[in-house]
């Protein structure tokens, strides 16, 4: 899963980066400090692995983990090249969604592209960015369609039908994603690789200590983000930093001395899988005990070809234990005379937690 970090320069998004991949990507207080994208491996903190660990006795845990990509700060004509814009807009169409960070905080001291502070401004114009780059491409696209629909073409004449839904809505400004489609309308959505379509976690970047004028920053991200049905963070990219500089300890009294209860790396990964619709599966063994990402609704040949594509084309079973089952039996042998031990087939559909070992032929 990769995820680009975008916002207008200067609003935290390589704070916040740092803070999440340890990347140590460069940050510093003028506008384009970043230009070629900065890419960072996240791990997915996951407490049932280090149970599992110690259940087995395992030598290895490999959590799941997420791509962050820090993308180039956009400004207002980017969909005309504006800034970097041509860069920015082909690095958002590498990724599977966006983390769009929006400044709520008030420091005079970092310099911006703007004199005030405004999240309803600061959204309006990277999704208008968005939107205006969609547009170009959607007009493009709806010439040609519109020539093999004259000729009867049954896809082409789909295509223009989905076309014309989605043009309206950019032309008033807003982003694709607000449209709903169905399961087959979003097969021709995914082929037109519009960048408005693209899932949104807005992250609200507050200071240390939240003021009314920051609350009421944060309220805005949230109506807007409730009406475009994407997700919130509210975080303090400051503190994350700070906080990735602790040993774990350390980092445990810190939380607790400001009231949090999880870090903004949980709450973005949390967020995240949340946005994307994904869960984990589990496998588990002395050797090593790790988690797998899929998407909800995966089937378990495909959730073993996450594995080793020769375990989804040699499938014929696999053997499933639900996580809590497990640690209650506290073996496989013991769930497996208890009955909690299940034999499914190919249209299993996985669920998030299951222990699984996968039968298949070589």
């Amino acid at each position: 899963m990769k995820i680009g970090v975008v916002g207008l320069p200067n609003v935290g998004k390589s704070t916040l980066f740092n803070a999440l991949s340890k990347a140590g990507a460069e940050s510093a207080n003028y506008p384009f400090c970043t230009i070629e994208p900065n890419i960072g491996i996240v791990d997915v903190k996951d407490e049932r692995l280090t149970v599992l660990g110690e259940l087995y006795k395992t030598k290895k845990i490999t959590p799941a983990s997420i791509e962050f990509v820090d993308i180039a700060g956009l400004v207002a004509g980017a969909s005309k090249g504006e800034g970097l814009g041509n860069k920015f807009l082909s690095h958002i169409r590498e990724v599977d969604a966006i983390v769009q960070v929006v400044r709520c905080f008030e420091n005079e001291k970092i310099v911006s592209v703007y004199d005030t502070v405004d999240p309803l401004r600061d959204i309006e114009v990277i999704n208008l960015e968005l939107v205006l780059a969609d547009l170009e491409t959607l007009e493009k696209r709806l010439e040609k369609s519109n020539k093999l629909a004259k000729q009867n073409d049954k896809t082409a004449i789909a295509e223009v039908e989905i076309l014309n839904k989605i043009k309206p809505i950019l032309e008033q400004g807003k982003p694709a994603r607000i449209i709903k489609f169905s399961d087959e309308e979003q097969k021709i959505v995914k082929s037109l690789f519009l960048l408005s379509t693209k899932k949104v976690i807005y992250c609200a970047n507050v200071s240390e200590n939240i003021s009314e004028k920051e609350q009421k920053n944060i309220d805005i991200v949230r109506q807007i983000a409730k009406n475009e049905g994407a997700e919130v963070v509210v975080l303090c990219a400051k503190i994350e930093e700070e906080l990735i500089a602790l040993d774990e300890d350390e980092k445990e009294l810190f939380k607790a001395e400001l009231g949090l209860t999880e870090s903004g790396l949980d709450k973005l990964v949390n967020a995240s899988y949340s946005l994307l619709g994904l869960i984990s599966f589990l496998t588990a063994g002395e050797q090593e005990c790790r988690a797998w990402t899929i998407e909800k609704g995966t089937k378990a040949p495909q959730a073993a070809g996450k594995i080793h594509t020769d375990f989804e084309k040699g499938f014929i079973k696999a053997e499933i234990v639900n996580y809590d089952d497990l640690i209650s039996c506290k073996s496989w042998l013991t769930a497996k005379e208890k009955g909690k031990l299940r034999l499914e087939g190919k249209e299993y559909i996985m669920q998030n937690g299951d222990v699984v070992l996968f039968r298949f032929n070589n």
